[in-house]
């Protein structure tokens, strides 16, 4: 039996704060603590990784991960439009957790490499969050629940990363990928029993093909990125992905325009959500390539005379907590500007505050409270263009499309980290010099570096200012709400 709401269909879902709603709020916080544990966390123990297997593969070991998570991503977002959000946001926990089992236990590095490959599904815990808070809630609490989900752990996630070095001294790096276990399959169990199922669906059937070509083509193009700097770039394996991925992702493309229900219906995206997807892309793979050269800056001292250097005045894990805590703030503060102004200016706005805020890094490479106060905007820039990004591309969407669409966001976000990271370490390589017998980053690279990043968000303000021309003015509020299927 179906049943289609028109004006009414706001009737049910949260239009204010209640303790209801603060319990969910919570937990799909919290939910996104495991993208991190999955993601992020293992970093800290990548030299102990790589003593362990015998091997010098960074890539594989720590990038697998988030490539594999871009490669879930469409499957999982398309799922949960068909089988129902919070299902589908279960089994990617449960794999995760599996996933991690196997990284603690694994023998050899490939066996972990398969174990990495299947925790990459919890960046699918992000988007189905926020896909998940538009579905219960009305579009203007909405926009600001998003901002509190997608950045609400920054702070914790900095305070575990000191936990985590501490158990891995004790016990082994593997102590880190149990935590990831139990973490996510306690998540499971909360969504499981705490998170309400979504009513509205999809009819239809997932286009297994199409997801298989898609993320699989993703893989092979940014595995390519990836680890060709550490295996040869014209080394059999990393050609060998640059060309199955090519081959797939153009396989893709010509098979979905001619099916009736695609994956992803590009000729329909539209404008907007194409624009909305390029600053996305161009903002947080800055961001990311920014975060990547922090320690590099930290670890050099000015004494060396290089022209920068923070070694002697402040600690790595100090430059990294500044941008941590501006993600804690810029999250909420762009999701309550887009219930005033619209999300497409807030998006702008994250635009130019990313702008002057590469700019000051210029400064802040050899003077600590610049560089502190330049990585906190930086910080408050990411989470707002997340934030801002994912009610843009939720606002665009229909209720039936909000995991495929949500999984888009992430995916530009995963694409940007890595081709920027992969872009930045490019120019540092090529621009070392020699200094007291030792190898090390020059100005000459690092300014180069944060050029890259200001030319980068320079243009995506470029194309922000764009996407708010081309959006009618009626279209900066929040949307109101499509006329749901509901299936029942």
């Amino acid at each position: 039996m179906q049943q289609n709401i028109t004006d009414g269909a706001n009737v049910g879902l949260h239009s204010r704060w209640s303790w209801r709603l603060l319990g969910l709020v919570a937990v799909l916080a919290l939910v996104n603590f495991v993208v991190d544990s999955a993601i992020g966390a293992p970093l800290i123990v990548l030299p102990e990784m790589l003593d362990h297997f015998g091997t010098d593969q960074a890539a594989w070991l720590n990038a697998t991960a988030m490539l594999a998570g871009v490669m879930w991503a469409p499957l999982l977002g398309k799922s949960a439009d068909i089988y129902g959000k919070r299902r589908v946001l279960v089994s990617a926990l449960l794999i995760s957790c599996g996933g991690a089992l196997i990284c603690a236990v694994a023998p050899t590095m490939w066996v972990f490499v398969v174990g990495r490959m299947l925790q990459g599904a919890a960046l699918a815990a992000m988007f189905l969050s926020v896909a998940i808070v538009r579905t219960v809630c009305t579009p203007r609490l909405a926009m600001i629940i998003v901002g509190i989900v997608t950045t609400g752990t920054a702070v914790l996630n900095v305070a575990s990363r000191f936990l985590i070095e501490q158990l891995a001294t004790e016990f082994g790096f593997q102590i880190l990928f149990l935590l990831s276990a139990v973490i996510a399959v306690a998540m499971a169990i909360c969504v499981r029993f705490l998170v309400p199922e979504s009513l509205v669906k999809t009819p239809g059937r997932l286009d297994i093909a199409g997801a298989l070509l898609l993320g699989g083509g993703l893989l092979g193009v940014l595995g390519y990125i990836s680890m060709g700097p550490d295996l040869g770039w014209s080394a059999i394996g990393p050609l060998t992905l640059l060309f199955g991925g090519v081959v797939a992702l153009a396989r893709w493309f010509t098979a979905s325009s001619r099916k009736p229900d695609p994956l992803i219906d590009v000729g329909n995206l539209g404008r907007p959500l194409i624009l909305t997807l390029l600053v996305v892309f161009l903002g947080a793979g800055s961001y990311q390539s920014m975060l990547q050269l922090i320690p590099l800056i930290g670890d050099i001292s000015a004494d060396q005379h290089l022209g920068y250097g923070l070694a002697d005045h402040g600690s790595v894990a100090l430059l990294l907590a500044a941008p941590a805590v501006g993600v804690m703030l810029g999250g909420p503060v762009a999701g309550w500007l887009g219930t005033r102004i619209g999300p497409a200016r807030t998006l702008a706005g994250a635009v130019m505050l990313g702008t002057v805020a590469t700019i000051g890094m210029f400064l802040g490479a050899s003077q600590l409270l610049a560089a502190l106060c330049f990585a906190f905007l930086l910080g408050v820039t990411v989470a707002a263009l997340g934030a801002s990004g994912f009610n843009m591309a939720g606002n665009l969407a229909s209720a039936q499309r909000q995991g495929i669409v949500s999984s888009l966001v992430m995916v530009m976000v995963s694409t940007g980290a890595v081709v920027f990271n992969f872009v930045g370490a490019a120019v540092l390589a090529s621009t070392t010099v020699v200094v007291d017998g030792e190898t090390v980053n020059s100005a000459t690279g690092v300014f180069s570096y944060i050029a890259i990043a200001t030319a980068a968000f320079a243009i995506a303000a470029i194309v922000v200012a764009v996407l708010v021309r081309t959006m009618r003015p009626e279209r900066q509020t929040p949307a109101p709400r499509l006329e749901p299927e509901i299936v029942g």
